[in-house]
């Protein structure tokens, strides 16, 4: 028989002086659960999670009753807190019913009803609606001050009830957090019961919804990229006491240009105080001042230790909120010390970190769990996915159409990691009413990470999904918050997408890529999403023999081989013709996408990581001083002759349409030195590539079609972009040919034929033997002057 958990007394901690404040935030930020005993009901024995579909390494170490016991917001710290995640009464009514009854089941808070460790896990549509219920008890040792209770984010229509009257207005909003003060709702030293209903209608409303989708819960077939949907409250939830007048949030934007941190300190019930801001080091005072609560002022931070990925330094915050002499509340947290911005480099508009260009690569992280769906397991697990970016080299991560947690922000600040956060997306071109509800909440999204330091740019939209006002809604947020780059449209060469125009970067969306995205005179040139390079890992699949991707490859040695091949790409060619950042797709498979670097377990890595940690080394530090392209004499007779030893005396020739290498001496007829002269021509496509014309056939050019090389004329942006080459540097002196429109495939000699070769590709002329010696031509003096 299922039993009612009975209330638990919260026991409290006696206020700390400064130092127990300091030790006490200390541990918040390691990830220490400050939870007071006996926060979390106990659960009741019949309850037990459903089978996961595919078990991480986190599965089996949720406690039942204390799940995600860590504390929840790492930037605005207090040492008193309840953690109400646990087991709680549960019920499914029609979406327009009135409170139940009797609640039959049970959930684990804090997973969505769809997942596994939920306990519940089945398909919840816009026809239901979900019923928590839970009891607790307030600690005598809070007495006299407020009360409030917290929830990390619930998708999406959220109602709260604390001892049958609503707690404040309903929250509709599925990715910020939100909060209301019940002091006056209380039983002060009785039981309380709190009751929570949630409507989701997924796709089916007009909401941001991201990758949500109704599908079944359990593994099935198709899902294509879009995923299982996440409803009800997916974050933690938690009580809080605080005193009356109370500092509710921290903006911090560091201006390293005057070496001081600005600060605006929020409040509720503070007319008249004060906020002093204290900055400091191990333990040791950098700066403080003091200034009114809800205007920006400034605290010195002398030589500032910079905050970057390789050095993600983080300074240790104190904001004390002051009536008259006295302190009536204390939060800590921390900042770090980076400025994000656009520069001309080398004439070149870049994103600069700290007055620096730094490439950013990183990868599509889309913050899906097998078993926790929305919720990762264990904070450990949360941490985990930044961890695998950091080995294997990225120094940046695309949170896509999701908003996680502010503990995952907090691991993204302390490992260091640059975030590119997308506002979930909306299923369809949005009414009036949903874009006001959609922009509202993005400007909370905004306020409520807006003192990350890892987070570096805002992507307002994706692919044209639900797109709106672009042009409008960049200028908004970057007016909202001008201290990080703004990305209109992620995507605005995809899927319908409609451009705005403005914005920071101008974002192109390439599969495999890494394409010839530009920057313009107004905005830096970055690559959304390229890659999807996909590889099955047997027993490791969400539905055997579902899975999709890209490009699928044949092996792991192949998907390495291209994936690095893909990387080399971009830092040879692209870099020096003004790309600034990357994001591959994807870090993990998610459901029956195979895209990933990890399986969706995350039990196997499917790439090398020391390889893919070297390939990003050299990208990353290539882009400190960014060589200048390869030029090659225009207007000009040259041959190309091979460099591959044992076939040196072998030089690029036409022969009946295609093109072959042979054997060219001095002494050779006249015809096969004329077929093995070409004169370089600025790019067709691109007049900062080449072209290589006939000598003897003028209007006709090398050309690929189908990865075989020939000797062709014609028109078109299609041919003029076969037709073009951009040379990167080889061995010994010598260049590669990279494809215009397939940068990263080289012009290769194989078996005595041309043919663009791409690095782990799966035909013959793609094999790893002597690959960089067959892709290097010297570029010589022509055999028909």
């Amino acid at each position: 028989m299922r039993r009612t958990p009975a209330p638990v007394p919260l026991a409290a901690r006696p206020r700390p002086r400064w130092t127990a404040t300091v030790l006490a935030v200390l541990a918040l930020l390691a990830g220490t659960a400050l939870t007071v005993p006996g926060a979390a009901t106990a659960a009741p024995a019949a309850w037990t999670p459903k089978p996961a579909p595919m078990t991480t390494p986190w599965t089996n170490q949720v406690p039942v009753d204390t799940p995600l016991p860590e504390y929840p917001r790492p930037q605005l710290t207090r040492p008193e807190w309840a953690n109400l995640n646990g087991v709680w009464d549960f019920a499914v009514t029609a979406a327009n019913a009135g409170r139940p009854a009797a609640f039959p089941e049970q959930i684990r808070v804090p997973f969505v009803a769809e997942s596994a460790l939920s306990g519940i896990q089945r398909r919840i549509t816009q026809n239901d609606k979900l019923w928590y219920k839970r009891t607790f008890t307030v600690p005598a040792g809070w007495d006299g001050r407020r009360v409030q209770l917290h929830f990390g984010a619930s998708d999406w229509r959220t109602t709260v009830w604390v001892n049958d009257r609503q707690a404040g207005a309903t929250h509709d909003g599925g990715f910020d957090s939100f909060s209301y003060d019940v002091t006056g709702l209380l039983n002060r030293g009785g039981a309380n019961t709190l009751v929570v209903s949630v409507w989701d209608p997924t796709q089916n409303g007009t909401q941001a919804v991201g990758k949500q989708r109704l599908n079944d819960v359990t593994p099935h077939p198709g899902g294509g990229i879009f995923y299982t949907a996440a409803s009800g409250i997916w974050q933690t939830v938690w009580l809080e006491p605080t005193s009356a007048a109370h500092i509710t949030r921290l903006d911090m934007v560091p201006d390293l240009t005057n070496s001081r941190l600005k600060v605006t300190v929020r409040g509720a019930g503070t007319s008249g105080h004060q906020a002093r801001v204290t900055v400091s080091s191990g333990g040791t005072i950098v700066g403080t001042a003091t200034g009114p609560v809800g205007t920006e002022f400034t605290v010195p931070v002398p030589n500032a230790h910079r905050w970057t990925p390789d050095d993600p330094f983080l300074y240790d915050v104190r904001a004390d909120l002051l009536s008259g002499s006295t302190t009536v509340d204390t939060v800590g947290s921390y900042t770090g010390m980076r400025t994000v911005g656009l520069a001309r480099v080398d004439g070149v508009l870049r994103p600069v970190l700290n007055g620096q260009f730094v490439f950013q690569t990183g990868t599509l992280d889309q913050g899906y769990w097998p078993d926790g769906i929305y919720t990762a397991p264990t904070d450990a697990a949360l941490r985990f996915d930044l961890q695998k970016h950091k080995d294997l080299g990225f120094n940046m991560v695309r949170k896509h159409i999701k908003v996680e947690p502010q503990r995952w922000f907090y691991w993204a600040d302390r490992l260091g990691l640059l975030v590119w956060q997308d506002m979930p997306s909306m299923e369809r071109t949005p009414d009036a009413a949903a874009r006001a509800q959609w922009e509202a909440e993005y400007d909370r999204v905004i306020d409520q990470h807006r003192s990350s330091p890892a987070l570096v740019m805002w992507v307002n939209q994706n692919e044209g999904w639900g797109q709106y006002d672009q042009a409008r809604i960049a200028d908004e947020v970057k007016a909202y918050d001008p201290s990080r780059l703004v990305d209109n449209m992620s995507g605005v060469n995809c899927c319908g997408a409609v451009d705005g125009g403005n914005g920071d970067v101008v974002d192109h969306h390439v599969y495999v890529g890494p394409g010839t995205t530009v920057p313009s005179a107004t905005r830096a040139a970055v690559l959304g999403e390229f890659g999807g390079l996909g590889f099955r890992v047997a027993g490791h699949e969400w539905y055997p023999g579902g899975g999709f991707s890209y490009e699928d490859q044949p092996g792991l040695a192949h998907l390495n081989d291209r994936f690095v091949g893909l990387l080399d790409g971009i830092r040879e060619v692209r870099v020096p013709r003004g790309l600034s950042a990357s994001v591959y797709t994807e870090i993990t498979d998610v459901e029956n996408e195979a895209n990933g670097l990890l399986t969706y377990d995350r039990q196997v890595v499917k790439v090398d990581e020391a390889r893919v940690r070297a390939a990003n080394r050299a990208l990353i530090d290539a882009s400190r001083s960014p060589a200048a392209p390869v030029t090659l004499p225009t207007g000009q007779y040259k041959s190309l002759r091979v460099t591959t030893p044992g076939h040196t005396d072998r030089s690029v020739r036409h022969q009946d349409g295609a093109v072959f290498t042979a054997v060219v001496t001095g002494g050779s007829d006249a015809l096969l030195r004329n077929d093995a002269t070409w004169r370089i021509v600025p790019g067709l496509a691109d007049g900062t590539c080449y072209s290589f014309e006939s000598r003897n056939y003028p209007g006709e050019y090398l050309r690929h079609r189908a990865y075989r090389v020939y000797k062709e004329g014609g028109s078109g942006d299609l041919f003029r972009a076969d037709a073009t080459f951009c040379p990167v540097r080889g061995a010994n002196g010598g260049v590669r040919l990279s494809a215009y429109n397939f940068p990263g495939q080289y012009l290769r000699h194989y078996d005595a034929e041309l043919w663009l070769a791409t690095p782990g590709g799966a035909h013959a002329w793609d094999s790893p033997a002597l690959f960089a010696e067959d892709t290097t031509w010297a570029v010589e003096a022509p055999w028909a002057p």
